[in-house]
């Protein structure tokens, strides 16, 4: 069950860090939803790593983490994809 629940919320994070940058991003959903994932365990291992990984109550300073960590991973992820791609970024 632990599989399905990060796949869910690693699909929420990478959609919430999507809208959260600036422009458009590249990268396919499924892909937004890796990155998703791999920023929510990079924000609990913060939030543990600072001790505040598990308190009374609503964890918000752990989800909060847990979405910094998914929009550096997401925003990184797409400059990856694109240079992968082999293509440019527009400024417009």
């Amino acid at each position: 069950m632990s599989w399905l629940w990060a796949i869910i919320v690693g699909f929420v994070l990478g959609l919430i860090a999507r809208a959260i940058l600036p422009g458009k991003q590249h990268q396919p959903l499924w892909l937004t939803t890796v990155f998703g994932i791999i920023g929510g365990v990079l924000g609990n291992a913060v939030a543990t790593w600072i001790g505040v990984h598990d308190t009374r109550g609503i964890d918000w300073i752990r989800h909060l983490l847990q979405l910094a960590g998914a929009v550096v991973i997401v925003g990184l992820g797409d400059m990856v994809y694109l240079a992968a791609k082999g293509g440019k970024r527009r400024t417009a």
